[in-house]
This record gives C-alpha cells, sequence and structure tokens, in this order.
C-alpha cells in the first residue's frame, strides 16, 4: 500500500510573492551570480597560489616541443631587436644621434613585448580556455592576471640578456638601476587592466584576437621602440596635440623609465613631463577601470 504525501496548498500570502521573494525566503541564490566587489576581490587573493602556479606552467609548457625549450624565453626578443636594427637601425638610420642605440633598442624591445604578450594572452584568456571556465567555479580575473604575470616571468628572464648586453656595449652598473622595480609594477598593473579589458571583450566578440596584431603593431610603431620621441617632438613642425600624445603614450612611458633607469645616457631631460605621475595614472585608471570593467560581466564568461 503506496503512501502519499500531500503538501499543504499555499496561503494567499505565500501565492502572491514574486519569484524573487520566495528566493529570498528559502535562502535561495542565483548560480553563478556576481559577488559585489570587496568579495570578489577577497575571492581573487585566496586564489593567489592557483594563479602563480597556473602562470608558472603555462611558462614551462610554452617552449616544451621547441628543441631548444626554455632558451626561446630570450632568443625570440632578441630576434626582433636584431631585424628592428637592421630595418630601423641600419636602412632607415634611427640610429644615429641616439647614444648606446643597440641597449636602447633591446630595452625598447624588450618593454614592448611585455606590453604586447600581455595584452594578446588577455585577449583569449577567456575565450581560448572556455573548459575551464565552465568546469570551475572560481573569480574569472583569474585567467587574465595569471596570463599577465606568466609574461612578466618571461621578461625577468629575458633581463637577465639584457643585462649581459647593456654590460657589453659599456653601460656600468648603476643605482638607478633599482628604479627598474617600481617602473615594472606599474608597468603590470597596466599591462593587466588592459588584459582585463580585452578578455571582457574577447569573451563576447572572439573576432577581436584576430585584429588586434594590427593594433598593437600600429601602437608598437608610435611607441619610439626603435626611434627616439625625445629628438622628434624637439622638432618644430610636430602640432602640439600629436607631442602630447607621443610623449603620454603609456607604452611610450614605461618605455622610457626602464631606458632611464638602466641606460646611463639617457637622461632626465628626455623623459615627458611628470613621467612618474604619467606611468602612475596610466597604472590606476588601466589597472582599478579594468579590473571592475571585468567584473560587471562576471557572471556572463562561459555562458551562451
Amino acid at each position: 500500500m503506496s503512501q502519499v504525501l500531500h503538501t499543504p496548498p499555499p496561503t494567499a500570502a505565500e501565492a502572491a510573492e514574486t519569484p524573487a521573494q520566495l528566493a529570498a525566503r528559502y535562502g535561495l541564490s542565483v548560480s553563478g551570480a556576481r559577488p559585489s566587489l570587496p568579495e570578489y576581490v577577497r575571492q581573487l587573493w585566496a586564489r593567489r597560489h592557483f594563479i602563480t602556479a597556473f602562470a608558472t606552467a603555462k611558462l614551462t609548457s610554452q617552449y616544451s616541443e621547441a628543441k631548444l625549450g626554455q632558451v626561446w624565453q630570450v632568443m625570440t626578443p632578441l630576434l626582433n631587436a636584431a631585424v628592428y636594427y637592421f630595418i630601423f637601425g641600419v636602412l632607415l638610420g634611427t640610429k644615429h644621434g641616439v647614444p648606446d642605440y643597440i641597449p636602447f633598442l633591446v630595452t625598447g624591445v624588450f618593454i614592448w613585448t611585455f606590453t604586447q604578450s600581455s595584452i594578446m594572452a588577455g585577449t583569449r584568456a577567456i575565450s581560448g580556455n572556455l573548459g575551464l571556465v565552465r568546469a570551475l567555479h572560481f573569480p574569472r580575473a583569474a585567467l587574465p592576471i595569471s596570463f599577465c604575470l606568466q609574461q612578466l616571468q618571461q621578461l625577468l628572464f629575458s633581463m637577465a640578456a639584457l643585462v649581459v648586453i647593456l654590460l657589453c656595449f659599456g653601460v656600468p652598473v648603476a643605482a638607478s638601476w633599482l628604479l627598474a622595480i617600481p617602473a615594472l609594477v606599474l608597468q603590470f598593473m597596466f599591462n593587466a587592466g588592459v588584459s582585463m579589458i580585452m578578455a571582457r571583450m574577447g569573451a563576447k566578440t572572439p573576432d577581436i584576437a584576430q585584429l588586434m596584431p594590427f593594433i598593437l603593431r600600429t601602437w608598437m610603431y608610435v611607441s619610439g621602440v626603435m626611434w627616439s620621441i625625445d629628438k622628434l617632438t624637439k622638432k618644430d613642425h610636430l602640432p602640439h596635440v600629436v607631442t602630447s600624445a607621443l610623449e603620454t603614450n603609456p607604452a611610450a612611458v614605461y618605455i622610457d623609465l626602464m631606458r632611464y633607469a638602466l641606460i646611463d645616457s639617457f637622461h632626465a631631460h628626455q623623459l615627458p613631463p611628470h613621467v612618474w605621475a604619467v606611468a602612475t595614472g596610466w597604472a590606476l585608471v588601466a589597472g582599478v577601470g579594468g579590473f571592475i570593467y571585468f567584473w560587471k560581466a562576471e557572471e556572463t564568461y562561459g555562458r551562451g
């Protein structure tokens, strides 16, 4: 003999409640709902070890199939610098009037590569890791941040080669080299912020990843990687707005700060006005703004 359980009919007050009110009554919440911003920061900090381990694993596996392995971490930017030296330094003559041109160029290439690679990796951070996003619950900002951390780790490997190049070309070790630390911290904040902006845009429109190489290549050409912005802006034929745009270009600002820190022939008068304030401003605007922009779409990643 079967026993039937009878549920008492809802009262008139319960029948009049909206779904949101019923959920609140029984302590239900939306699956995958976006947490508050402070809670999101707390969750992200709690997974800092995952972010570090994920970045290190990605860096280790990047060249695992190549015979030279991790040597390519240094060889790739060095080969790029050699190509740029031949085309711009020799054929186009941008090396004329620039002291220590090879250290000047290699520093620019290495610092630019950090920004370029961080943004490209961030653009695909969500769309290229949908399996991970859909399988596990974690703050999605961990992905673009970990990719930026991976590029920072790769830059630090490259910096060892840069130090050798500086010493070989007679650039002395100086106390100013310590300025590279705050410059890299500010650049990392900027890169992470832009990467999170591009990660949200790339999650919605994956085709952006195909467009980004052209945008980044154009950005590189106006960032003084292969030529001196200081020499160009001292000429009278440039409108003031163009001069200001070149001097406050964030990529150029971080490149010039690193050159000032490492190369003794790159003097303070070659830096744009208020350079540390500009660098800090870009880091805060991009870092904080990019983080909030990414967080606002947290519940949409991996859906649809």
